[in-house]
């Protein structure tokens, strides 16, 4: 999975809130929710933005509430990717479930500027920036993950997955007590 486009830069601590604002909540129209993307933070930015266009920030990328409305808002803007020093842990995951690509990568980050062009290859991890030349090394997300994000989403995952095509899982390794598996109280049956 590839994205190549200019970049929009914001610094740290970019909240839900500025990404898509509190007033625009009881909206479920992904569309709707990107025509008031960054409205608060950069309203030139849905004037400006093109398909597969990135945005880069800096620490803690959509921290703040737990809202999906977020990265819904990021990826029907028609932003291809976001790159950031790091991100919330809430919104990192909204945005595997809606299927919007996110890399951590702080050396990219650090370098790019509003304009530059960027070019992000997530399985090898290889973030380039077009213009100073550079390329940056992030940890590649894993295979699942980019096949959630190359399938739209989650739901449009398990949709695809469970229409006949196989799903690839591992076993899982969790245990629900510390005994028996399956018990919760160490191989004496739960009931309550």
């Amino acid at each position: 999975m590839k994205a190549r486009g200019r970049v929009f830069k914001y610094g740290d601590n970019v909240d839900t809130d500025v990404i898509i604002p509190a007033r625009y909540l009881n909206v479920i129209d992904p569309e709707e929710l990107g025509r008031h993307c960054f409205e608060d933070l950069d309203s030139a930015f849905v004037r400006s933005v093109r398909p597969g266009d990135v945005v880069v920030a800096g620490k803690n990328f959509g921290c703040g509430s737990s809202r999906e409305h977020a990265p819904s808002a990021i990826l029907a803007a028609g932003v291809g990717c976001v790159i950031a020093a790091s991100f919330g842990r809430i919104f990192y995951r909204n945005a595997i479930n809606v299927g919007l690509p996110i890399l951590e990568c702080p050396a990219a980050a650090a370098e790019a500027e509003s304009g530059h062009e960027m070019d992000v290859d997530f399985d090898s991890g290889t973030v380039r920036n077009i213009s100073t030349g550079r390329s940056h090394r992030a940890q590649p997300l894993p295979e699942f993950i980019r096949d959630i994000a190359a399938a739209g989403g989650l739901v449009n995952y398990l949709n695809r997955n469970l229409a006949g095509q196989k799903i690839k899982t591992r076993p899982s390794r969790i245990r629900s007590g510390r005994g028996k598996p399956g018990t919760a109280s160490g191989g004496k049956e739960d009931r309550s």
